[in-house]
């Protein structure tokens, strides 16, 4: 099958989408996530938004098993 579309959203966009990436500097790369970053919307690249998720996710990973220890804790007293 043809791929006559493929790439036709950032076509529109000024230099196709490749811009500097705010959060690891990197040039020429696209940047086309929209993400918050200290209280601004800025456009990232695939890379930033990827460890950001990541570093989330992990946050929150050790917040939920902070949680049920300090209750087994509270619990025993």
């Amino acid at each position: 099958m043809s791929k006559n579309h493929r790439g036709t959203g950032i076509r529109s966009l000024a230099a196709h989408g490749r811009a500097v990436c705010p959060i690891c500097k990197k040039d020429s790369v696209k940047c086309l996530y929209e993400q918050e970053v200290d209280g601004q919307t800025v456009n990232i690249c695939k890379v930033c938004k990827a460890t950001l998720k990541n570093k989330a996710r992990i946050a929150a990973k050790s917040a939920a098993a902070a949680a049920p220890a300090a209750e087994t804790s509270a619990a025993a007293e």
